[in-house]
């Protein structure tokens, strides 16, 4: 865990207590030991997980300006990730996440309830379900998602749920600059507008990583999001570019 604070200092600037330290050793520790009986993340090797689990969640700070007074929704979590490493750092950040299948919400509960995480909501739902639910919907500062769909379908999971005035932030892989031009016309219609995008390097990985930042400008249309499974089969489309030949 030394070398990873070093490397959390390098990257991000950000120096670890030995409570935030510890706290993310025993979130390891657990991560690895449930990932023996189920099937929550295929990264298993301690020094991967640290830095393209922990240190990957951590990137999201070259974005967010303010996290402790921030109101966070992490859609699509699975084992907690970015949203718990994230309340480690600053506990005052009240979390929700957003996990559908079951043994993953369960350890993301498991977390909490072992690091004494407070201000920290758990649901197994589906993003399409709490984006419709008045508790949620536009309530959010920051929503975030990582590894979860190509943009045009992520942008109707993630932007429903941040405020007018908030964010929505993608962690993405190489294909970030593409699927945020494909996807611009869909993240106008619900309201965002993409502000930037983030380059984010890791030490000890080639594959280059984004953060695309989408700024939520106006409401999201009442129509959105649609009904569970629709945004992924029936994609929201680019406008066809006029005929100017």
């Amino acid at each position: 865990m030394r070398e990873f604070a070093r490397q959390a200092y390098n990257l991000l600037g950000i120096r670890l207590s030995s409570t935030q330290v510890e706290a993310l050793r025993i979130y390891e520790r657990e991560l690895l030991a449930w990932n023996e009986k189920v099937n929550l993340t295929a990264i298993r090797e301690p020094e991967q997980i640290r830095i393209k689990h922990f240190l990957d969640s951590l990137t999201c700070l070259l974005a967010i300006n303010e996290p402790a007074r921030s109101k966070i929704i992490d859609v699509g979590s699975g084992a907690g990730f970015p949203g718990l490493p994230l309340k480690i750092l600053y506990p005052s950040i009240q979390l929700t996440l957003v996990e559908s299948v079951g043994k993953k919400a369960s350890f993301c509960r498991h977390m909490v309830q072992l690091l004494k995480l407070e201000g920290v909501e758990v649901l197994q739902e589906r993003a399409e379900i709490v984006g419709r639910k008045p508790a949620h919907r536009e309530q959010y500062d920051w929503v975030i998602a990582r590894a979860v769909a190509v943009m045009n379908v992520l942008a109707e999971y993630i932007l429903p749920l941040a405020k007018v005035g908030g964010t929505a932030l993608a962690m993405k892989g190489e294909s970030a600059p593409a699927e945020a031009h494909a996807a611009e016309s869909a993240i106008k219609l619900l309201g965002g507008h993409i502000r930037k995008l983030i380059p984010v390097t890791l030490p000890g990985v080639v594959e280059e990583r984004y953060l695309i930042v989408v700024d939520k400008v106006v409401a999201t249309p009442d129509q959105y999001p649609r009904r569970v499974g629709l945004p992924s089969k029936r994609p929201l489309q680019a406008v066809p570019e006029p005929d100017r030949r």
